[in-house]
C-alpha cells in the first residue's frame, strides 16, 4: 500500500480503507491510512447461519464502531469485507448497507477465502487451505481463474474443520464406547456440556439446534496431545483430508488451466494454526506428495487481504 503522511493534514492521494474478516467464530476489522493501521477491533461472528441475523448485525456494527472510534475518522474511501456464506441471498446487500451507515463510500463483499488468498498472494497464483470453524480450499491460476475443493458446509462437508473435528470425535468415541475401548472424549465432552449421563449426552448432541461442535476442537486437540487414541485418529484424518483438498485443487489447476509449475500453498485458520499435530501432518503430507511445492510456514492473516483489496478498490475511483 502507498506510504503517506500522518492522518492529520493527509494528502489528497492518501486513502482511508477498511478491511473486514467475517469468519465463522470471530469478526475482525481494521482501518488503514497510507498503509498504516490506525484502528482495529474484534467481536463475535457475523455469520447469520451460525449466530442468527440479529446477533450477526449486532456483532458487525460493534466491530465497526470500535474500529472507527479508534481510527478517529468520519468517512472511509473504500472497504472490503470477506465473509463466510457470501453466496446466501441478501448477505452482500445487508453488509453493504451497514457499511454505508459508517460512512463507507465504496465497498465490495467477497468470500472469506478470497481475502485470505489475497493476503497470501496479492492477486497472484497460489493455493490457500482454510481450516477454522469450517474448511475450504481455493486456488488461483496465473490467468486469474479459480478452482476449489471442499467448503460444502458443516452438515455436508467441511472435512478437517473445527466443527468436523468436534462432531467426528464424538462419533468415534461412541464407536469406542460400544467396543469397551478406553477413550477420554466422552467424559471430557460431558463435562463441557454439563450432561450427567449418556442419555443427556446423546439428547444434547442430537438436539436441534445442536451444540457448538466446533468449540470442542481445542479439547480434542488437548486429548490428542495427551495420547488419546480416538482424538489422535480424528486429527490424523483431519490432516489427511486437508492435504487431499490441496492436491485436488493442484490437479485442477494443472489439468484445466495448463499450470505446469508448482504454485505456492498458504494456510489459515485455528485448526492448522493452533493444532501442532494437524499442522505437522498437513505439511508432511504435502511434502510427501509434491516435494517441490512451496508450503508456507506461517499462518496467513486474512484481514491483510481485505485491506489490500480495499486499497485497490480505492485507487480505481481516484
Amino acid at each position: 500500500m502507498r506510504r503517506a503522511a500522518p492522518l492529520e493534514g493527509k494528502s489528497e492521494l492518501m486513502s482511508i480503507v477498511l478491511g473486514i474478516d467475517g469468519g465463522g467464530t470471530n469478526t475482525r476489522a481494521a482501518i488503514a491510512a497510507g498503509g498504516k493501521v490506525i484502528g482495529q477491533s474484534k467481536n463475535g461472528s457475523m455469520k447469520r447461519l451460525r449466530v442468527g441475523a440479529e446477533a450477526a448485525e449486532a456483532n458487525l456494527r460493534a466491530v465497526l464502531a470500535e474500529a472507527v472510534a479508534q481510527a478517529g475518522v468520519k468517512h472511509v474511501d473504500a472497504a472490503c469485507c470477506g465473509v463466510a456464506s457470501v453466496q446466501m441471498p441478501g448477505i452482500p446487500e445487508w453488509i453493504s448497507a451497514v457499511l454505508g451507515d459508517f460512512g463507507v463510500a465504496r465497498s465490495e463483499v467477497v468470500g472469506d477465502e478470497i481475502i485470505a488468498l489475497d493476503a497470501a498472494f496479492q492477486g497472484g497464483p497460489g493455493i490457500l487451505q482454510i481450516a477454522g470453524t469450517g474448511s475450504n480450499c481455493v486456488g488461483r491460476a496465473p490467468d486469474g481463474s479459480f478452482e476449489t475443493a471442499g467448503g460444502w458446509s458443516s452438515r455436508l462437508g467441511d472435512e478437517g474443520s473445527g466443527y468436523w473435528i468436534g462432531v467426528n470425535a464424538v462419533r468415534r468415541a461412541l464407536h469406542a464406547f460400544d467396543r469397551e475401548q478406553p477413550c477420554g472424549v466422552i467424559p471430557r465432552v460431558m463435562a463441557l456440556w454439563g450432561t450427567r449421563d449418556m442419555g443427556e449426552f446423546i439428547d444434547l448432541g442430537d438436539s436441534t439446534p445442536g451444540p457448538d461442535f466446533a468449540a470442542l476442537a481445542p479439547a480434542i486437540d488437548a486429548l490428542a496431545e495427551a495420547g488419546d487414541a480416538v482424538a489422535l485418529s480424528v486429527l490424523d484424518q483431519a490432516a489427511r483430508d486437508l492435504v487431499e483438498f490441496v492436491l485436488l485443487v493442484r490437479a485442477k489447476l494443472r489439468r484445466k488451466h495448463g499450470v505446469t509449475v508448482e504454485v505456492p500453498v498458504a494456510w489459515t485458520g485455528s485448526v492448522i494454526g493452533k493444532m501442532r499435530l494437524v499442522r505437522e501432518r498437513f505439511v508432511a503430507g504435502l511434502k510427501a506428495a509434491a516435494p517441490e511445492m512451496p508450503v508456507g510456514v506461517e499462518e496467513v492473516a486474512a484481514i491483510q487481504g481485505a485491506l489490500w483489496r480495499a486499497e485497490r478498490l480505492a485507487r480505481t475511483v481516484r
